[in-house]
C-alpha cells in the first residue's frame, strides 16, 4: 500500500483527459459557484486548494496557490499541460492557467472578463481543443472561450465532451408512466446545430482517452 501525503484532501478523481493525473480539493467554500455566491453577499471565504497526484509513482503537485477573493475550479488536461481555472473575484476576472509538469512552470492562457462569464455555475474548462463552456439552468449552452456561441439544448441534455468541432451532449428520456428510461448521444456544431442524434446509446470515456459508443 502506497501512502501519499494529501494534507487532509481524501477523495481524488482523474483529470478528464489524462491517464497518469488526479486531483482533489478541499473545498474549503464548497465549488466554485458557491464562492461566487459568498463573493456577492459580502461574506469571507477561505480560498481552495488544488492537489495533483502523478500515477503511478504517487508525487504530489500544487502548481497554483489561490489568494485572498480567489477560488479554483476544476482542472482539464489538455495538449500535454494541466489546464487550471482561477476565478479573482475582487479584479473581476478568471484565468485559464497551463501547468507544464517537465519545466515545473505555470502559465496563463487566457484572462476571461466576469462580465463575459456571467455566472461561476457550471462553469468548466473542456477539451479538446480546449475551450472554456457553462451550462446554466436556463437551458442554453454557453462557450465563452477561445470563441463566444450559446444555443438552446432540451433540458434533457447535458454536455459531455467535445471533440474537434463536434459537441457530444447525453439526453435522457422516458415514456409518461416512468418505464423505458434511456439516453441518445446528441451531436452538434460548435453554432449549435443538430449533426446527428444516436438513440438509446452512451459514449463512455476510457482512461487512455478512447472513446466507447455502448448501444
Amino acid at each position: 500500500m502506497k501512502e501519499i501525503d494529501t494534507q487532509g484532501i481524501s477523495y481524488l478523481t482523474r483529470v478528464d483527459g489524462s491517464t497518469e493525473w488526479y486531483w482533489g480539493s478541499d473545498y474549503s467554500c464548497g465549488d466554485l459557484y458557491e464562492a461566487e455566491e459568498a463573493f456577492k453577499e459580502g461574506r469571507a471565504f477561505t480560498p481552495n486548494r488544488l492537489l495533483f497526484v502523478h500515477y503511478p509513482d504517487g508525487r504530489t503537485v500544487c502548481p497554483v496557490t489561490a489568494r485572498e477573493g480567489q477560488y479554483l475550479g476544476r482542472p482539464v488536461f489538455c495538449d500535454g499541460r494541466l489546464i487550471i481555472l482561477l476565478v479573482d473575484f475582487p479584479a473581476g476576472a478568471a484565468q485559464l492557467l497551463g501547468y507544464d509538469d517537465a519545466r515545473g512552470q505555470s502559465e496563463t492562457i487566457a484572462e476571461i472578463p466576469m462580465s463575459d462569464i456571467e455566472s461561476c455555475y457550471n462553469l468548466f474548462p473542456h477539451a479538446s481543443p480546449l475551450m472554456l463552456a457553462r451550462q446554466a439552468n436556463d437551458g442554453v449552452f454557453r462557450i465563452i472561450w477561445p470563441f463566444r456561441a450559446e444555443f438552446a439544448i432540451s433540458h434533457r441534455e447535458s454536455f459531455d465532451f467535445r471533440d474537434g468541432d463536434r459537441l457530444y451532449f447525453a439526453e435522457w428520456h422516458e415514456d409518461e408512466d416512468g418505464s423505458n428510461y434511456g439516453d441518445d448521444v446528441v451531436v452538434r456544431s460548435l453554432s449549435g446545430e443538430l449533426l446527428e442524434r444516436i438513440p438509446n446509446a452512451s459514449i463512455q470515456e476510457m482512461p487512455d482517452g478512447q472513446k466507447w459508443l455502448l448501444r
